[in-house]
């Protein structure tokens, strides 16, 4: 009987009961879209940033840090100022080794161009390195990847160019050398001709420097198989409590703390990593782009789950009206029933179970929408699909039943207060 009730009533209203479900499927869709960019948005986001430069920088442990990471002044002469070339695939076989993205080691020295008199900064690099790993994986990484908003007129060298350069737009300026010119590098006694193949116009220090390939570098500071630095471009966690303390000091935590800062890809048990596999050297955060990114992750989430909410107030408040509505018209109904001996309680129930089962249908149909919600916002923003997170289900339905609860609330107040007699006597 109950249930031939619930059934005659969705039928009796299918104009609003629809309405009921189109509204929850709205709201549904929505929040199943956003949740499901929230959950899968951090690796795709720190992919976008990694566009923008390096958030490692590993250097000699003798090296001389200045004001900040970016840079490093010229130290004595000394075999601990370098790292070993065959250091840098060693990012490869730590724990995180699939969050690191690209790499590329720098052998930084001074020269002079044309026999002037001004020293210019020259820096020897990789720019598309092809490396086949002791693992068996195969990849590509260089500066031509980690620089890839560099704006670039001309071509870019390859690694087996040996007699073309690229050079920074100022220094082009001072120079006077433009595309296709030829000039004179000297680096000690060491002197080549080098080809101009690219200007850069990167609007920082790299507009004053000469970019050669690392192998030139080495053989004209006679300095083989030897590198200055090297950067490494990872996919981090923004961080927590547990990760500032053990940036500050690793030992200060627990060993439950340490196994999860260890187990978790903050920059800083990254950075820990990439010490104990290239001892020599000293891994350091660059702590403006790491920042930035935990950042710019964390109010993306904040923005996504603040219209999640949004969407389900308004669902609420149109459900609300809806029933509500419903409710009135069926007032005779229901005082009928009560003056029959119907208690409030199971009253209550009728509307709930009513509502429920239109809402659940309207989930379905709005959590399949918002999947497709989310893969057009995935392709549309981030040019890659969004994944499906299993835990969106039980977490939407919750929050859909949450929704319907919040929006029956004043309909069942109206039905509790609603008396027979009065009601009977069209009062």
């Amino acid at each position: 009987m109950f249930i031939r009730m619930i059934l005659g009533a969705l039928f009796r209203q299918k104009g609003k009961m629809l309405m009921v479900a189109l509204t929850v499927a709205l709201g549904a869709s929505l929040a199943s879209a956003m949740l499901n960019v929230m959950l899968d948005v951090g690796d795709k986001v720190n992919r976008e940033l990694k566009a923008y430069g390096a958030n490692i920088n590993v250097l000699p442990k003798g090296a001389l840090l200045l004001s900040d990471l970016y840079g490093m002044e010229q130290a004595p002469d000394t075999p601990d100022m370098y790292l070993s070339e065959e250091d840098v695939a060693k990012v490869k076989t730590i724990f995180w080794a699939h969050n690191i993205v690209d790499f590329t080691p720098h052998l930084n020295t001074s020269g002079t161009i044309n026999g002037g008199a001004d020293a210019v900064k020259v820096t020897g690099t990789w720019y598309q390195k092809h490396l086949s790993l002791p693992t068996g994986e195969e990849l590509e990484t260089g500066i031509q990847r980690m620089r890839s908003w560099w704006d670039v007129s001309g071509d870019w060298i390859s690694d087996e160019d040996t007699d073309r350069a690229m050079i920074g737009s100022a220094l082009a300026r001072q120079q006077g050398l433009e595309l296709g010119d030829s000039f004179t590098l000297g680096v000690g006694t060491n002197e080549q001709t080098f080809t101009v193949s690219g200007i850069i116009e990167a609007g920082g220090d790299e507009d004053d420097q000469v970019f050669i390939t690392l192998k030139t570098a080495q053989d004209m500071t006679d300095k083989q198989e030897k590198i200055s630095s090297f950067e490494v471009s990872a996919l981090t966690t923004p961080d927590n409590e547990i990760a500032r303390r053990a940036a500050e000091n690793p030992r200060s935590l627990s060993a439950k703390e340490h196994e999860t800062w260890y187990c978790t890809a903050y920059v800083s048990s990254i950075c820990y990593q990439i010490d104990e596999v290239v001892p020599e050297g000293v891994a350091k955060p660059i702590r403006q782009v790491a920042e930035s990114e935990g950042t710019i992750l964390e109010k993306t989430q904040l923005l996504m789950l603040l219209i999640t909410v949004l969407s389900l107030l308004g669902a609420a408040l149109g459900i609300s009206n809806l029933i509500s509505a419903s409710v009135m018209e069926r007032s005779s109904e229901i005082g009928l029933m009560k003056a029959l001996g119907a208690h409030d309680v199971p009253l209550t129930w009728l509307v709930l179970l009513e509502i429920l089962l239109v809402g659940l249908v309207g989930g379905l149909i709005g959590y399949f929408a918002g999947l497709g919600f989310a893969q057009i916002i995935g392709q549309t923003v981030f040019g890659a699909p969004i994944a499906a997170a299993p835990m969106v289900i039980p977490l939407l339905s919750v929050l859909v039943a949450l929704v319907i609860i919040v929006g029956s609330l004043p309909s069942i107040r109206y039905l509790l207060s609603l008396r027979p007699a009065e009601v009977l006597h069209g009062r």
